[in-house]
């Protein structure tokens, strides 16, 4: 009984730890990145408007990051020949590239905390999907919960945003952020369908194969897409950094907490399951809103703050349908 005591205080410590390390990198992930889309650098006051050099830069961070870990930890690849090809990654690492890109890029025309909310409603178009295409019935609690994501995102997009906040937008466009919110959805989407089929086909491969296969072409598309020609937009965004060092430094702990919050993410999956990872991301997406509105003096008003507590009832709501499921699945095979 006590060494199983020890055993449960030490899961308990454990995903303490995860939440600590999830937390800690993607909010102060979100924080650099909503300052680099909205910081003035210099006495010039420019902004860093390339901010699709930031997809490039986190792939080549996170792809030597997996051969650190590849290397540091050996036992973690696949059996010899049992891992995906690199090449199986091309379509996956397109739309990864694309999408990410499309939702840093919406930061111009919408706030940050805008952007978190757009981005959790990740299930209206699966749903859609589901119903539309494949003829999927859904529950009414499953329903329930959309409806709650996505009335607290279209009331949140609907409320006045303050002036101060505009001001602080490139090109303040909130129908333009929105639908490149929700583009970047469906990529990713494809995505994780595409990394789902991956494992499927090939059972032994590692998460850090993955991460390094994502990473690799991620890389060679984002390097051709910034540095194909001689006019392209990445020649300018290096001229930046070199220009305005604080700039590089924060693009660098912005990948840096990237690759640090991917480690915790398989730490926790491994250890915890996908659903306890999925419940510690969406919590930290409401606190990252919270950081958000604290840090940049620009407080939510009530009925925003009203349109994120909708959005997260629903998706604590979704989580608690997951748990629920999970459970009676155990209950059958016992």
């Amino acid at each position: 009984m006590e060494a199983a005591g020890h055993g449960g205080f030490g899961r308990v410590l454990i995903l303490v730890f995860c939440v600590a390390g999830i937390w800690s990198s993607y909010i102060t992930q979100g924080v650099l990145q909503e300052t680099l889309s909205t910081k003035r650098f210099g006495p010039e006051g420019k902004r860093f408007e390339h901010l699709a050099f930031l997809n490039l830069a986190q792939n080549v961070v996170c792809l030597f990051w997996s051969l650190i870990m590849l290397t540091v930890w050996p036992s973690r690849r696949g059996s010899s020949g049992g891992g995906a090809p690199w090449w199986s990654y091309w379509s996956a690492s397109v739309t990864n590239t694309i999408g990410p890109a499309m939702g840093i890029e919406a930061l111009k025309y919408i706030s940050y905390p805008a952007q978190v909310l757009a981005k959790s409603s990740k299930m209206i178009p699966v749903m859609l999907m589901g119903a539309l295409v494949y003829g999927i019935n859904y529950t009414i609690p499953e329903y329930i919960c959309t409806f709650l994501v996505a009335g607290g995102v279209s009331a949140f997009a609907l409320s006045k945003t303050s002036s101060k906040t505009i001001s602080k937008l490139a090109h303040p466009n909130a129908p333009l952020g929105y639908g490149l919110c929700f583009l970047n959805l469906a990529f990713d989407g494809f995505t994780n369908a595409t990394q789902d089929s991956i494992k499927a086909k090939y059972p032994k491969t590692s998460a850090w194969e993955i991460m390094l296969g994502m990473n690799l072409w991620g890389t060679i598309y984002n390097v051709v897409c910034m540095f194909g020609w001689p006019q392209a937009s990445g020649y300018e965004a290096v001229r930046f950094c070199q220009e305005h060092p604080e700039a590089a430094w924060d693009i660098l702990m912005y990948c840096l907490c990237g690759a640090v919050g991917q480690n915790f993410i398989f730490l926790t999956i491994s250890r915890f399951g996908s659903l306890a990872n999925t419940t510690i991301t969406t919590t930290r997406k409401f606190v990252s809103i919270v950081v958000s509105s604290l840090l940049s003096g620009n407080p939510l008003s009530p009925k925003q703050w009203g349109s994120v507590i909708m959005v997260f009832s629903g998706l604590s709501y979704q989580i608690f349908l997951k748990w629920r499921k999970t459970q009676r699945k155990q209950k059958m095979k016992t």
